[in-house]
């Protein structure tokens, strides 16, 4: 099929779903990232039939060779597309993998990461002490505490400009027309911050203590169950990851933990897990991507690196990488995103712009 005729379906296509996204305009549904995130949710937002109209436009290809690159017959293919059959698990995801490649999932290559991290190490064990540059220089400390603070709520929904959480946080302000809430979420990272700090300074390891404490502080205020384990299951809203059984969820922790302190030579590779891993257990009833995050900035200030600078704008690269960590172990998108991500942070702590 020519490449317009299947850029017309395919707009067509998406153009017929993008309500359930909230956008109409072509310049957004074409947005590479904003299409891979439809692919890569589409198993729950999306039919069977859906998933394969959308492979057929996307790929350009006839149901006959995509019957032949899926590994079942014509026939097969046929009765799935018509909801008469269902496919196994092993076919739905290697429908899903053909999806992400019809859209042009993003290939890391090995040389370009490992780089990367030289680039990172390097810079470690060339500095001074990191964590005691940030709390020695009052404008690089305030720095990290409104970017991280600014962008880790904004991630989660919160719409606190970053000149509104400074006054929250330097100033002891209030917003009008902000909720309260946004602003206890504001001060609460502010502390959880200072404490992951003073924690690291005290040379104390990262354990489940640790991890509970995050989280007490974190959602101090905003919940009851604040430091404490959840009692139900969750779901997490908009991925097709299982989390774990709320009754294993304190053994799930305990080796967590346990592993956590045991980082080996690739601290981006054991950030990049550790976070996976925590993500899909979803240990608290809320406020599991702040922690998680965190607990990344924690892992790097260990290793003489700054903090994780995971900024808004990016946040669906870095749900599409994390997603695409969990659900397939691809954990190169992960990694590399984790890499920019230390960058960023090198940029504040040597008083540079940040890279646009």
């Amino acid at each position: 099929m020519p490449a317009g005729v299947a850029k017309s379906r395919t707009c067509d296509y998406i153009s017929s779903c993008s309500a359930s996204f909230g956008c109409s305009d072509n310049e957004t549904l074409y947005d590479p990232l904003f299409l891979l995130s439809f692919i890569k949710f589409c198993p729950f937002l999306l039919s069977l039939r859906d998933q394969l109209r959308l492979l057929l436009a996307l790929s350009g290809k006839t149901q006959t060779s995509l019957a032949i690159e899926l590994d079942v017959s014509f026939v097969t293919f046929n009765r799935w597309f018509h909801g008469k059959a269902k496919p196994r698990k092993s076919a739905q995801r290697r429908i899903e993998k053909l999806l992400l490649t019809a859209a042009g999932l993003p290939h890391i290559p090995s040389g370009v990461l490992a780089t990367k991290k030289e680039v990172l190490g390097r810079k470690a064990r060339e500095s001074a002490n990191v964590l005691q540059t940030i709390l020695g220089n009052p404008d690089i400390h305030d720095e990290f505490v409104l970017t991280l603070t600014y962008n880790t709520n904004q991630i989660e929904g919160s719409t606190l400009t970053q000149e509104e959480t400074a006054v929250v946080l330097f100033q002891n302000g209030t917003v009008p027309r902000k909720t309260l809430a946004e602003q206890i979420e504001a001060k609460n990272h502010q502390a959880a911050l200072e404490y992951l700090f003073s924690h690291l300074t005290a040379d104390r390891s990262i354990d489940e203590g640790l991890i509970l404490k995050l989280h007490g502080m974190v959602m101090n205020g905003l919940r009851d169950d604040a430091g404490m384990y959840r009692r139900h299951g969750v779901r997490i809203v908009g991925a097709n990851i299982a989390t774990a059984n709320h009754l294993k969820v304190p053994e799930l922790m305990k080796q967590l933990a346990s592993d956590i302190v045991r980082p080996g030579a690739d601290i981006v590779a054991h950030a990049a897990a550790v976070h996976a891993r925590f993500e899909q257990i979803h240990p608290f009833a809320d406020g599991n991507g702040r922690v998680g995050r965190l607990l990344i900035h924690a892992s790097f200030l260990q290793k003489n690196w700054p903090p994780a600078v995971i900024r808004r704008e990016n946040k669906r690269s870095y749900y599409f990488s994390l997603n695409t960590a969990q659900r397939y172990a691809d954990m190169a998108g992960l990694e590399d995103f984790l890499c920019d991500a230390a960058l960023d942070g090198w940029r504040i702590l040597e008083r540079k712009k940040p890279a646009r």
